[in-house]
């Protein structure tokens, strides 16, 4: 059998699409893109061997159009299906639909993708293979007063999630019964519009905590490759904005304990091909949950690949076409590196702000590597996410990896539009952020700082 896929069509765009072709071209792997008119001038299109405009009443529903990627993939000759993260990469239906055309799916199966993609039947798996979850994995919850009886076993302050989709989406914190109903009803409301489903369930909200996630490669054999952990605590509003490999930190044996649950709940499934396994740490007591599972490659895997010297885009072709790894695989966890994603965003208020590109210089150096979708010229359209690019740092040390992530930060040259670099460096100076020991409210914290200085300043001039 075949190391690797012959052709492959990658169902995505922008940033990721350009990562998987730079791939599928040193492992010679032809490529099939496929872009809305808008994109049109994106560096992905013309680096892929062959690309194919996509139609559709939006650029978003075209990307989203399975039956047009599909038969385009059959058109050009296409034998996979890559899909990158975002638009169809966790759509189980898009994934059986993929493998029922006779074409290979670069990811697990539509029925672990269901799964997994569904938060009270991933906690219910992995519950049952004894990975730690917080309240109980029971059904979803229907009404406002089973979501408080609930609460009595779990305890306040609450969590109330959407059983489907992700980003934060509706997710909103109760310190009472008052707040848990009127919480319950807009997370159901809010899933229902976004994700097509009312499905809702409750977790206890943990005051200081850290997102700490596990990549795993699943192969046929059963056998699951966990991988070293990364830290994702740096977010605004429930979305990342800096991760970091390994977490700084981190007793030992918590690391341990982390990838033993990550194993446990790829393996509670069955999992094949790249994924990663989230849990939520509490900072006080050193006890973890399971978040969820992402059933796709991340966007900050370079972080993953830079510490262990590894490429996941070519392991999860091979995982794909044979079932295994390549035959050189041997990841050995060394350095420390950090992702910046720089994004095309109001860097105070984190509001989108397309536009133009009329200059754009990528930071380089020893340690540095950036992934992006943009170049001079391009234009950022309000059609899709802010991320334009991923600014990476590694270094022997965690000072040395910040060092340089600090430098390329400031060295990434992008005239003509506004993005977020301002409020990374700040991040990156934060007492906080630098000794390492910092949760998810650090972002929220750093605003509140700059709030106070800037009321100050203004009373003094």
């Amino acid at each position: 059998m075949n190391a690797f896929p012959e052709s492959l069509l990658i169902a995505n765009r922008g940033e990721i699409a350009r990562r998987i072709i730079r791939t599928a071209k040193r492992v010679g792997v032809r490529t099939v893109a496929v872009y809305h008119a808008v994109d049109a001038g994106l560096p992905y299109v013309s680096e892929a061997d062959v690309a194919i405009e996509l139609t559709g009443a939006t650029p978003v529903q075209s990307y989203l159009d399975k039956d047009q990627i599909v038969t385009i993939a059959k058109a050009q000759g296409a034998t996979a299906i890559h899909p990158g993260y975002g638009f169809l990469a966790e759509n189980a239906g898009f994934a059986r639909q993929v493998a029922e055309a006779g074409l290979t799916w670069i990811g697990p199966s539509a029925e672990v993708i269901e799964v997994m993609g569904d938060k009270v039947e991933s906690r219910r798996s992995v519950a049952v293979a004894g990975v730690p979850i917080s309240g109980d994995a029971g059904a979803a919850l229907k009404t406002g007063d089973e979501a408080v009886e609930a609460a009595k076993t779990v305890g306040y302050p609450v969590m109330v999630k959407a059983s489907a989709g992700g980003g934060g989406i509706g997710m909103a914190v109760a310190h009472t019964d008052e707040e848990l109903r009127k919480a319950f009803e807009n997370t159901k409301s809010m899933s229902e519009r976004s994700f097509g489903s009312d499905r809702v369930f409750i977790e206890r909200f943990v005051e200081s905590a850290r997102h700490i996630e596990i990549q795993v490669l699943g192969l046929d054999n059963g056998t699951i490759v966990a991988f070293g952990e990364r830290d994702c605590s740096t977010q605004r509003r429930h979305q990342k904005l800096i991760e970091e490999s390994p977490a700084p930190n981190l007793a030992p044996e918590i690391r341990a304990k982390l990838i033993e649950a990550a194993i446990a709940a790829a393996g509670s499934v069955g999992y094949r091909n790249a994924g990663t396994v989230e849990f939520l740490l509490d900072t006080r007591t050193g006890d973890f949950v399971f978040l969820e599972m992402n059933t796709r490659i991340q966007v900050e895997h370079p972080i993953t690949e830079m510490t262990h010297g590894v490429d996941l885009i070519e392991q999860q072709l091979s995982i794909a076409a044979s079932g295994t790894t390549t035959p050189d695989f041997n990841p050995v966890q060394r350095g420390h590196a950090i992702e910046l994603r720089i994004c095309a965003e109001d860097p105070k208020k984190f509001f989108p702000r397309p536009g133009p590109i009329d200059g754009w210089i990528e930071p380089t150096g020893d340690g540095i590597r950036v992934d992006s979708g943009y170049a001079a010229g391009t234009e950022v359209t309000p059609h899709f996410d802010s991320l334009i690019a991923k600014v990476c740092a590694y270094g022997e040390t965690r000072e040395e990896a910040l060092v340089r992530a600090v430098k390329a930060c400031e060295d990434f040259v992008i005239e003509g539009l506004v993005t977020n670099q301002p409020f990374l460096e700040e991040i990156l100076d934060d007492e906080e952020f630098t000794d390492g020991r910092y949760d998810t409210g650090l972002v929220e914290r750093i605003q509140q700082r700059l709030k106070e200085q800037a009321k100050l300043a203004k009373r003094s001039a």
